[in-house]
């Protein structure tokens, strides 16, 4: 009798975990954090009756987990926050092509020139200003204007930042290594401020500490959802890499058993319901036709995007932290 009840007690272990096997479970690895994704995450699965499981970490350090996992990554999506991270993975060809109907939703200039990975949402870099102290109209138009010595101690970067180091790399292959050089060795004998982040450059120029910095354009928008009035603008330069738009966005893994799924979570984030999240909830521009980014910023097609693939910036992204510790900002 003991051993009839055993056997049937293991029968039943066998069957519910050969029923668990049978659940399909889509995993996205995350450069992007819970706190800003994370509603937009459990939308999907209430909307599409598919089970996820997040990894949520650095987009830096997800890039370098897939490339190292390769083929037998468990990642059937990587939402990441930036081009260059995409890029890294790219280059290692361990996406899948994103299906046309979806690529032709965004613009190319959001997108990888290869279809392996797609723009979801943007951030565009801008200068934040103290408006005490600063007239709109004697800003520069290209970051190259801030080596006038009417500058001299007076803007701020975030050199160990991922955004900024991504807009070194951008100053590469527009410009070459040298001018990219010089420009960082000149901001540095300039006595540029250096900080930790963006948010942290954001509240120094609000404080007073800072007259300028160089940012992504949201950090100043969350920071007056988080306090009302500020003493802080952004103005956003004419063109070069200081113009930069980066895309969050997101690829499929060419080993996924769950492209479907995968193809259907990036349906979802260029939906506009979701599109309308990134205006409202992350400060973002919207990347499709039809939805509106917020009227405190200029058109989007009023950027004048730097002309490079945005995948190239990983190829040179180790060069561009070099440089930055090399002129001594690091």
């Amino acid at each position: 009798m003991r051993r009839t009840l055993i056997s049937l007690i293991a029968l039943a272990l066998i069957a519910s975990a050969c029923s668990n096997d049978g659940d399909s479970v889509l995993t996205i690895y995350s450069g992007r954090s819970e706190e800003l994704v994370g509603p937009l995450i459990e939308r999907f699965e209430e909307t599409s009756g598919i089970a996820v499981e997040v990894r949520y970490a650095d987009s830096v350090e997800l890039a370098a987990t897939i490339r190292e996992e390769g083929a037998n990554s468990p990642a059937d999506v990587f939402f990441a926050q930036d081009p260059a991270s995409l890029g890294v993975v790219a280059l290692e060809g361990l996406f899948s092509r994103i299906p046309r109907s979806l690529l032709d939703s965004v613009s190319s200039r959001f997108s990888a020139r290869d279809g392996s990975w797609i723009g979801v949402s943007g951030r565009a870099r801008a200068v934040v200003y103290d408006t005490r102290d600063i007239d709109p109209a004697d800003l520069p138009e290209t970051v190259y204007g801030f080596l006038d010595p009417a500058w001299t101690g007076r803007v701020a970067l975030a050199p160990t930042n991922g955004s900024f180091l991504a807009f070194v790399a951008s100053m590469i292959l527009l410009d070459g290594e040298e001018a990219t050089r010089t420009w960082l060795e000149g901001m540095a004998a300039a006595g540029a401020h250096t900080y930790s982040s963006n948010s942290v450059i954001v509240t120094a120029v609000d404080g007073g500490e800072v007259d300028t910095g160089l940012v992504n354009h949201y950090y100043l928008f969350r920071r007056i959802a988080e306090l009302g009035d500020v003493d802080a603008a952004n103005h956003f330069l004419s063109g070069g890499a200081g113009a930069l738009l980066m895309p969050a966005g997101a690829g499929v893994l060419a080993s996924s058993d769950q492209s479907d799924d995968a193809v259907a979570f990036i349906e979802f984030l260029l939906t506009e319901e979701s599109q309308r999240y990134f205006v409202t909830e992350t400060f973002e521009y919207p990347l499709i036709a039809g939805v509106e980014a917020a009227p405190s910023l200029p058109p989007l097609d009023s950027i004048n995007q730097p002309d490079i693939d945005l995948s190239d910036l990983a190829g040179v992204m180790d060069l561009a932290t070099d440089l930055v510790a090399e002129a001594g900002l690091l």
